[in-house]
């Protein structure tokens, strides 16, 4: 339900009635933490997840890993992905492994079916079963592994918070939020790494010095440079096929950096404007971080009308039912549009 510190940020309406509403947070910061759009209590406590992807991938460069090995550029942007488990991602992570002397056998993500149905059932027909390489995180475990050799760290058990990798990068995301992680406020992601609550404001704040290079020493504006490029030069590893992640990266280059994480989270850089931008939908729906993160690129980032038209594909969504019939719409509320227009 909506509150003063979660507000209505996304509608769904059925005809002429809302038939569904989504409350949450939005923050958009520059490097000094200046708020240039906040809506509810950006203050709140919230696990990334996997919005924070390219900070964890960040010891990946940092140590030396990535150059050591000789990562290709696609390899650093699945470092930071959640991908679809399509052939070409399962192939990339493979590839990682496979220069660090390793194989799939090595992962601790845990095994997942492909998201797309068409890689499901490539998989049926072929007698065969999802593997942690399908593993929408297979690619970042697979930089985590790499950094694990790199460090001359045993690669078992490299997903626990004592472990050399997962120190690495829990000091990435404290140094870059002003913030002490401790087991206070500590939960398992869904791919068995430890993840960290960090107030949505700081967030936001670390996403702009990392597109900036503000407040960071120079190796890690570097490592965080190489690894935008990545993702704006390999977006299909980002995501996959349809996915918001990789549809706005290839339309929009390396004027965007955007991340989706699980139950609702989503983190941005625009470089050009200087400014990070996460944000938090408290029921955890995909359909209304997508929503806003596009509306807040409308304003951002879009310089004409036809990349207005491009992204409100996802800001006012049109929803249709199995005979193609529109029925509703997914769209921003008032509180969000008033806290946008500001």
């Amino acid at each position: 339900m909506p509150t003063a510190s979660s507000p209505l940020v996304v509608e769904v309406t059925r005809g002429p009635l809302v038939e569904s509403r989504h409350a949450g947070i939005l923050a958009v910061s520059d490097s000094a933490g200046r708020l240039e759009v906040s809506a509810g209590d950006v203050g709140r406590a919230v696990f990334p997840r996997s919005s924070a992807k390219l900070i964890q991938a960040l010891p990946l460069v940092e140590t030396g890993a990535a150059d050591a090995l000789g990562l290709t550029v696609e390899e650093l942007a699945i470092a930071g992905a959640s991908h679809n488990g399509e052939e070409a991602h399962v192939a990339t992570a493979l590839s990682m492994l496979r220069k660090a002397g390793l194989d799939g056998s090595a992962l601790e993500c845990g095994c997942q079916w492909p998201e797309r149905g068409a890689d499901v059932a490539r998989l049926n027909r072929a007698g065969e079963v999802p593997t942690a390489l399908h593993n929408n995180c297979s690619g970042k475990h697979a930089g985590f592994l790499c950094v694990a050799c790199r460090l001359g760290a045993v690669t078992a058990g490299y997903v626990e918070p004592d472990h050399p990798v997962q120190r690495e990068v829990t000091a990435a995301l404290s140094a870059l939020t002003d913030t002490p992680l401790d087991e206070t406020v500590m939960g398992i992601d869904g791919c068995s790494i430890p993840t960290y609550a960090v107030p949505l404001d700081r967030l936001a704040r670390a996403f702009a010095r990392l597109g900036t290079g503000i407040g960071l020493g120079a190796a890690r504006s570097d490592a965080a440079v190489r690894l935008r490029k990545a993702a704006a030069a390999a977006p299909f590893m980002v995501a996959g096929t349809g996915r918001f992640c990789t549809e706005v990266m290839t339309r929009f280059g390396e004027r965007a950096y955007v991340k989706t994480g699980a139950e609702g989270v989503f983190c941005a850089i625009f470089p050009d404007a200087g400014l990070g931008v996460a944000l938090k939908v408290d029921d955890g729906g995909t359909r209304a971080s997508e929503a806003l993160m596009a509306a807040v690129m409308e304003r951002f980032v879009a310089r004409d009308d036809e990349e207005r038209a491009f992204l409100s594909r996802w800001s006012r969504r049109t929803l249709t039912n199995r005979r193609d019939i529109t029925v509703g719409e997914v769209r921003l509320a008032a509180d969000s549009r008033a806290a946008l227009a500001a």
